[in-house]
């Protein structure tokens, strides 16, 4: 894949950290080769910041820039270059949201043009409209080759080596290190996100396949193992660095668990609150989340305002058991058996899903709630009706990940006609996209969510049928 001039440079690349009365408050990185001076100083109006020497990772040097930007400001200049930002937060506002930015097996071999196309069209509704911030909802990277080419890992998670010694795994971690490394390069320097990640904030949840495909739902026996510890804590590491901008010592600041045991985090704008639980770290095939990740959900008041959920697989969805029976006895769709049993209406999960359900009632009290997913590599909505209100789900998976069988988004929705009600009186529909005929579209998209007049909208951009109309989620 044709990403940037350099292979071993990236950047620079906003990373959200908050906002008050004093503005927006950002982190900058710029990867650059070991053997290079440090870069110069950030430029703002009212000085210059110097760059800090955040990590070194496979011949790479992190440098990170801590910053505010005032309502005065209109940007940051770096390396000669003015990169305009959004910084009135108040008012009317414009975020963006994708997921599921690559693909399983030989994306890094994929036509550029082809493999970007949502990122083009992403640029052209930032340039004409300019986005305030980019929630990232989940498999940012596909990482699943990055086992490939090493004696205890290639054929993972099939085959996992029993007492591999220290020194061999401390060879498998150089390798993960250097293959996460240059895996996320390959994402962030195409020309279309480099000028997202260097004007507009990101905020990012991170899936299975930012680690490896169905990470928390294997059997013990990997995920447990001396050869799948090492994969996650350099999944971890890399996680940190290249989504977040930031090391471990970064994180009582950045996450709800200041331990670090589950990285979910919220972070409040002007009328809008954004919680991100972690459904990864603490994820075993009976559980979703552990004590540190219910705890940090549990904690979150929202004030009165809008709140969007970011659940990396869909929190409203159809009844799966049935699903999950139908999968197993057709051979086309077993490839996506995995997937359905990630969610959270698996069987195995549905007590943590009424639970999680019940979080989501609660916090409807002080506004309208709407959760937003990926995962799934289709678009479609869901309502659930609270005593409060209508709680809206809405899905936009992926920006790059190609579209499955339109058959498959047919059966599926077939399925959620069925309905469901896991929390009596809250039954839960699945809805086409505004526009849309069926339950699920099957293009590859992205999503737009846009406050105008105090009044949230979201509207879908579709890779063939373009954009949907408008849809309120106020209410």
């Amino acid at each position: 894949m044709n990403s940037s001039p350099s292979a071993d440079r990236a950047g620079p690349i906003l990373h959200f950290r908050g906002h008050g009365p004093e503005g927006l408050r950002l982190a900058a990185i710029l990867i650059r080769p070991q053997d290079d001076p440090p870069p110069g100083a950030l430029r703002l109006q009212a000085g210059d910041v110097a760059a800090a020497r955040l990590a070194e990772i496979d011949g790479l040097v992190l440098w990170r820039y801590d910053f505010t930007l005032g309502p005065e400001d209109d940007g940051y200049e770096l390396e000669g270059r003015l990169h305009p930002v959004r910084t009135a937060l108040e008012g009317d506002l414009r975020i963006g949201f994708v997921s599921c930015n690559g693909e399983e097996n030989g994306d890094l071999d994929r036509d550029a043009a082809e493999r970007n196309l949502m990122w083009d069209r992403l640029v052209a509704q930032h340039e004409h409209e300019p986005l305030a911030l980019l929630l990232q909802g989940g498999d940012q990277i596909y990482a699943d080759e990055a086992t490939h080419g090493h004696p205890l890992s290639e054929d993972w998670p099939d085959r996992v080596p029993k007492n591999p010694t220290e020194a061999e795994l401390a060879d498998l971690t150089r390798h993960l290190r250097h293959r996460f490394a240059r895996r996320y390069l390959s994402v962030l320097t195409p020309a279309p996100c480099a000028r997202l990640m260097a004007e507009v904030p990101t905020l990012s949840v991170w899936d299975d396949h930012d680690i490896c495909d169905g990470w928390g739902s294997l059997k013990d026996s990997r995920t447990r193992s001396a050869v799948g510890q090492t994969l996650f804590r350099v999944a971890r590491e890399t996680y940190l660095l290249f989504q977040h901008g930031a090391t471990e010592a970064d994180i009582p600041e950045l996450f709800l668990d200041p331990q670090g045991r589950s990285l979910g985090w919220c972070r409040q704008l002007p009328g809008l609150t954004l919680l991100a639980p972690d459904l990864r770290s603490e994820r075993h095939r009976r559980r979703i989340m552990g004590d540190a990740g219910w705890q940090g959900v549990e904690a979150v008041d929202p004030p009165p305002g809008q709140t969007f959920l970011v659940s990396s697989v869909p929190l409203l969805g159809p009844r799966l058991s049935v699903i999950e029976a139908i999968m197993t006895a057709i051979p086309r769709m077993q490839h996506y058996e995995d997937d359905l049993r990630d969610q959270w209406q698996s069987r195995t999960h549905r007590d943590e899903w009424r639970r999680m359900l019940r979080e989501v009632l609660r916090m409807r009290a002080s506004g309208p709630v709407t959760a937003i997913s990926g995962e799934i590599h289709l678009a479609t909505r869901a309502i659930m009706d609270g005593d409060e209100g209508r709680v809206h789900q809405l899905v936009a998976s992926g920006i790059s990940h190609r579209a499955p069988p339109r058959a498959y988004a047919r059966c599926l929705g077939l399925l959620a006609g069925l309905g469901e009600a896991p929390l009596p009186g809250h039954p839960i529909r699945i809805l086409p996209l505004p526009g849309q005929a069926h339950r699920y579209t099957a293009e590859r998209n992205f999503l737009l969510l846009e406050r105008r007049d105090g009044r949230w909208q979201a509207i879908w951009h579709l890779e063939d049928s373009g954009r949907s109309p408008a849809l309120d989620i106020s209410d």
